[in-house]
This record gives structure tokens, C-alpha cells and sequence, in this order.
């Protein structure tokens, strides 16, 4: 790390040391797999809020959300105005039914209802949305540290993987959720502080800022038309409220920190108060893209480098010719995930650079780590002693989780490399989310909504989802001569219509079986 002037490298690795120790501290307290994984039930709610914030707010907001701000517009903010509505369901039906449960895993409901092959299924795609989250982050927080360090972007991810492994191994949820409370801190005064700079850079200040934005439909939040070939606010508005009532009602990332609360009532305020923190701070990062583009827009000049950055990594062992001519065609949403890097580059001051690599370091661990906690859990759990062996003992388990979390770590990591090359953080998270997510979030709310189906009914109503989530996936790629065939929708819509094929086909058939039992009787009594 030579090109960060020393005292910005030295608080950077003072960052990994600390998180490490963290680690280390909360080692002594994992003698059990109640404690590794729940923490004994003994955590504040206000830290598991702030812990869920922190886990929202990862690499891929840090870097994503300005990157899409500066690219596009505000349409992905609509994402974060669908959190109080997936929360209010989350906090009156799913935290009380998972407390009363006692069941550590989120999927093991599914077995009881439908057989272990819905709880196989949810699994395999729950580990599937780690991995494509774990991924992401690993390859946005090395997008961002490449552009301050010059290493490449592999060994990067391999460093701080390093260091995320062992501190979450060391320490488990307890370590997890208290450097989370840390780093979501961190990750806000970054943010300000980086908003802070660019505004203060800019000729004409705010005033020159907001009419540039005007000027650029910046501030849009999308076509409030019946739209759904683009990203419009319906199509945003919809894939965030069925993404965020899966990751507030059946993400193990999140169930598991609701058992480590005394109370329901904590857990369920733990979930408001994220939304109270995360909703104003996620409009600061497009504030800050905004900001960024007109900053840009007023200093085209500072743009070529990082344009030949973008099509340099487009275009590996290209010509300096073929390079140049490639950057001259590339637009601001091909290289708007780089815009910030380089304004931390060339604008931040010694010091403060360091503190804002922390930051977006700490905003990748949180999100990582707890993946990896998370993923280790449900493998334990609904793989290893479901099929495995049932009866292990505590030593073994704690042996199990120890491995399962470090396999998970590395897989995610690896992941993040293959990644390398992508458009958008953002865009390939949403994507890899909605293909993996809405498949286990139909099947659950199937099964907690209508009592009367049954396993063969679940079981048609999935097939028959997965055959249409794939067909939405994949279809855009069919030649010329298919075109008839392509899924016309955004891909946004992958998330959406594939939790309601399996919902509503599962009703559907259930109804065809002319059950005796009226379906869809309220949630609060199938619970």
C-alpha cells in the first residue's frame, strides 16, 4: 500500500489490527454454539438496530449507491422508501413467530410444513445470496482500494478476506454485532465527511450543484407510470418491498439477531430503528452522487483518467490506442462505481483518507462478516445435522461452526474475484439477489399464509416458479430469431414475479383441491 501516504496506511492497518483483536476478545465467551451463534440472547436492542443498519449499509451503498446516483438518477432510492412497509410486516408476524419458535434457522418451519425438501431448497438459496452478497462487497471494496493503492484487486480481497476470517471466526455474533455498531458509525462519518469535501470543492456550492442535477435529471426517482419494461418507481418500489420483507422476515442474517435480544419487543425495535437510520443516511449517498456528477460535469478534464481506468479494465493487455478509443465511447453509468475513488484520490486530505478507507473497509467487514456467521449457522443447522450427523456433540459443533464459517469466508471471497470486470456493484447485487431470494420468499410466505397446502401443491407451485424465474433470467440472451421468447419485464421484476408465481400458484392449487379449510386465513393466526 505505497502509494497511501504513511499515516493514512498506518490507520488502515491500526483498523484491521483492532477488528482483529475484537475478535480475539469475544473468543473467550464462545465455549458453546448458542453463544457463537446467538450471542446467549444477551445483546441491546439498540445495538442489534444499529448492527441491521450496518449490515444494510455495506460496500455496495458506500460505493453502488453514488456510483448509480452519478450514473443514472435517485430511481434506486425508492428501494429504501419500501423499507417501512416490510418492516411493519416483519415486526407484527415474523419476529414473534421466530422468537416463539425458538428455532435458531429460519428455514427449519419449512420442513415441518411441507418436508425437507422446502428446507433444502430455502438453504441452497439463502447460501446462493450470501455468496452473491459476500461477492459483491468483496469486489466493491476492492474497486475502491484498488484506485488508492494500485495492487490488483485480487490479492486486495485476499487480504482483508484474511482479516475478516479471523476476527469473525475468533469472535462470533457477539464480535459481529458489536464491531458492527462500530463500524456503522465509521461508515456515516465517512459519508458526511466525503459529502462535506466535494461540496466545499465545488464552484457555486449547493445553488451550482442543484442546477446541474435539475439540469440532468439527476433528482429523478423514475416514471411514475404503469411501466415495467424500465427501471421505473413501480418496478423499484415492488422488487424493494418483496427483497426487504425477505431480508427482515427469512434472511438468516437478520432472524438470527432477533434471538439475541431479551425481548420480542426489543427485536422488533431493533428492526425500526435500522429503517429510522438507514432511510435518511441511504439519501445522503445519493446526495453524494449527485454531488460527485456535478463536481465532474464542471471539471470534464479530471474525468480521462478515470475513463482509461474503466476501459483499461474492460479492455485487459488492449493497445494504448485501443484503450483511448474505447474511453471516448464510454458513458457516465459504464464508470460511475469509480467516480468516488478517485475523488478520495486526488481530493482527500492525509488523515482524513485513512479514516474514510476504514470506513469503507468497515462498511465490507459488517456486511461479510455477518454472511459469514449467518451461512455457517444454516449449514450447521439444516444441512450437517439434518442429514449429516444429528446427535453432535457441543465440541463438535463448535469445531463445525468454526470450519463452515472460514469455507464460507473464502467461497465469498472468491466469488468477489470472479466478479471483477462487472458494470455495476449495485446492478449485479440486485440481480443475484432476485434470482436466489424469490424463490425461498414465495415458498415461506406460502407456508405461513395458507394453512391447507399441503407438499405436493408447495412442491408443483415451486417447480413451476423456478421454470419462470429462469425463463425471466435467462430468455433477454435468446437470439433474433427468439425474440418472441424474451422476458419483457426488468430484471428488477425476476424478484417480484417470482415470489407471487409460487405464492399464487400454491394458493391456486390448493383452492383446485377444494379444501374444506378457507385459504389465506390471517398470518397472525397461522403463526
Amino acid at each position: 500500500m505505497n502509494s497511501l501516504p504513511l499515516i493514512d496506511l498506518l490507520i488502515v492497518i491500526a483498523y484491521l489490527i483492532a477488528m482483529v483483536l475484537v475478535g480475539l476478545y469475544f473468543s473467550r465467551k464462545n465455549t458453546t454454539a448458542d453463544q457463537f451463534t446467538k450471542a446467549s440472547g444477551n445483546i441491546p436492542g439498540w445495538a442489534i438496530g444499529i448492527s441491521i443498519y450496518a449490515t444494510f449499509l455495506s460496500s455496495n451503498t458506500f460505493l453502488g449507491v453514488p456510483g448509480k446516483a452519478y450514473g443514472s438518477n435517485w430511481n434506486s432510492f425508492v428501494f429504501s422508501l419500501s423499507m417501512p412497509l416490510a418492516a411493519w410486516a416483519a415486526t407484527k408476524y415474523f419476529i414473534p413467530f421466530y422468537r416463539n419458535s425458538g428455532e435458531v434457522s429460519a428455514y427449519t418451519h419449512l420442513e415441518h410444513r411441507f418436508g425437507a425438501w422446502a428446507r433444502t431448497y430455502a438453504v441452497v438459496c439463502f447460501l446462493l445470496t450470501q455468496l452473491a452478497r459476500m461477492g459483491s462487497i468483496f469486489f466493491g471494496i476492492a474497486l475502491s482500494l484498488q484506485a488508492l493503492t494500485g495492487y490488483p484487486m485480487a490479492m486486495i480481497m485476499i487480504v482483508v478476506g484474511i482479516s475478516i476470517v479471523v476476527y469473525t471466526v475468533m469472535g462470533g455474533m457477539e464480535a459481529v454485532i458489536w464491531t458492527e455498531v462500530v463500524q456503522g458509525v465509521i461508515n456515516t462519518i465517512g459519508a458526511l465527511a466525503i459529502l462535506y469535501l466535494v461540496v466545499d470543492s465545488m464552484t457555486g456550492g449547493i445553488p451550482a450543484i442543484i442546477d446541474i442535477g435539475k439540469d440532468n435529471d439527476k433528482f429523478s426517482l423514475g416514471t411514475l407510470s404503469p411501466d415495467f419494461v424500465q427501471s421505473s418507481f413501480w418496478v423499484v418500489l415492488l422488487y424493494g418491498f418483496f427483497m426487504n420483507l425477505n431480508n427482515f422476515g427469512m434472511d438468516q442474517n437478520y432472524v438470527q439477531r432477533y434471538h439475541t435480544t431479551g425481548s420480542i419487543k426489543e427485536a422488533a425495535s431493533s428492526v425500526w430503528l435500522c429503517v429510522y437510520i438507514y432511510l435518511p443516511v441511504s439519501l445522503l449517498f445519493f446526495m453524494l452522487g449527485s454531488c460527485l456528477f456535478a463536481y465532474y460535469e464542471s471539471n470534464p478534464a479530471l474525468l480521462e483518467p478515470i475513463r482509461m481506468a474503466a476501459a483499461t479494465e474492460r479492455l485487459p493487455g488492449g493497445s494504448p490506442a485501443a484503450i483511448s478509443q474505447l474511453a471516448s465511447t464510454l458513458t457516465a453509468e459504464d464508470y460511475g462505481d469509480k467516480v468516488m475513488p478517485h475523488f478520495m484520490v486526488t481530493k482527500v486530505p492525509v488523515g482524513l483518507l485513512g479514516l474514510i478507507v476504514a470506513a469503507i473497509m468497515s462498511a465490507a467487514m459488517s456486511t461479510i462478516s455477518s454472511g459469514m456467521n449467518a451461512s455457517a449457522t444454516v449449514f450447521s443447522v439444516d444441512i450437517y445435522q439434518r442429514y449429516i450427523q444429528p446427535d453432535v456433540t457441543p465440541k463438535q459443533s463448535m469445531k463445525l461452526l468454526y470450519i463452515a464459517t472460514t469455507v464460507f469466508g473464502l467461497l465469498g471471497m472468491l466469488t468477489g474475484i470472479a466478479m471483477i470486470g462487472v458494470k455495476s456493484v449495485l446492478d449485479i447485487w440486485w440481480l443475484l439477489s432476485g434470482i436466489f431470494a424469490s424463490g425461498m420468499l414465495g415458498l415461506f410466505l406460502l407456508g405461513i399464509i395458507s394453512r391447507n397446502t399441503r407438499n405436493t401443491e408447495a412442491l408443483i407451485a415451486t417447480i413451476i416458479g423456478i421454470i419462470i424465474i429462469v425463463w425471466m433470467t435467462f430468455s433477454p440472451q435468446l437470439t433474433d430469431e427468439y425474440a418472441y421468447l424474451r422476458n419483457p419485464l426488468h430484471q428488477n421484476m425476476i424478484m417480484v414475479v417470482g415470489t407471487l408465481s409460487i405464492f399464487l400458484i400454491g394458493i391456486l392449487l390448493t383452492r383446485f383441491k377444494k379444501t374444506k379449510e378457507p385459504v389465506g386465513e390471517a398470518v397472525g393466526e397461522e403463526i
